[in-house]
């Protein structure tokens, strides 16, 4: 192979490798679940897409993995849209885990007051509405293990799936707060609410600020219930019925 098509190839490589940073820096970035603390809405193995622009720029939205770009300190969004809205689910960084990034639901915004009363969130002293949706088998440790499905509903107006392993009052985080959301913060739970590390926890995550935000989470683009190093367990651990779907 002569210098021209070599340079060539190596040219191709750039192209390729320019175009991955400015598509995951600057506006569609994928992620992978790693636990289950977003179960049912979000699977152990979903792979999604998350919009990096919808809420504009900080230095953290310039994350891929566990790299954050060196760039000067952005005082303020850049580019900024709209802010987060109660309900929709993000991609953020924890101040208190620096390693690693966390996606959770949106419950408090700026200036609500949060409180957790025998598992029933209060906000700004309301109850939110729920309503019993069936059931939830999960697999863990070998052995199915059934939850409590409910439709949570927010004062907005946004109604999204939760599951509860233990009975109402039982659940270790079933009571806590109240919580008053800082300026430029917000109060973040998981779905699956008895195993999830969110705000609720002050000590390991607490409040998160706007800037940490990457960016919200919109769809579901491939699913599987196996490792992708178990290449030979892959035709039968697709999940095809979360293939392309949103996320709720």
């Amino acid at each position: 192979m002569n210098k021209a098509a070599i340079w060539k190839n190596v040219k191709e490589w750039i192209y390729i490798l320019f175009g991955f940073v400015v598509v995951t820096g600057f506006l569609y970035q994928p992620f992978k679940i790693p636990s289950g603390s977003m179960i049912p809405t979000l699977l152990i193995g979903d792979f999604l897409i998350v919009n990096k622009h919808c809420y504009g720029y900080s230095n953290d939205s310039f994350r891929i993995s566990t790299f954050t770009f060196p760039l000067p300190k952005i005082k303020e969004r850049l580019f900024a849209k709209a802010l987060p809205q109660r309900g929709e689910v993000v991609v953020f960084r924890n101040e208190k885990d620096e390693d690693n990034n966390y996606i959770k639901r949106i419950i408090g915004i700026p200036g609500d007051k949060i409180e957790v009363k025998d598992g029933v969130v209060h906000i700004n002293e309301v109850p939110v509405e729920l309503k019993e949706d069936g059931e939830f088998s999960n697999l863990e440790n070998d052995e199915y293990v059934i939850y409590k499905r409910y439709i949570e509903t927010l004062p907005n107006g946004y109604s999204h799936v939760i599951i509860k392993r233990f009975a109402f009052g039982e659940g270790h985080l079933d009571n806590v707060g109240p919580f008053v959301v800082p300026a430029g913060h917000y109060f973040m739970m998981g779905d699956n609410r008895d195993n999830s590390k969110d705000s609720r926890v002050m000590e390991a995550v607490g409040y998160i600020p706007l800037e940490r935000i990457m960016g919200r989470a919109e769809g579901l683009f491939f699913s599987s219930s196996c490792s992708l190093f178990q290449v030979f367990d892959w035709p039968f651990s697709m999940r095809f019925e979360r293939f392309f779907t949103a996320i709720v």
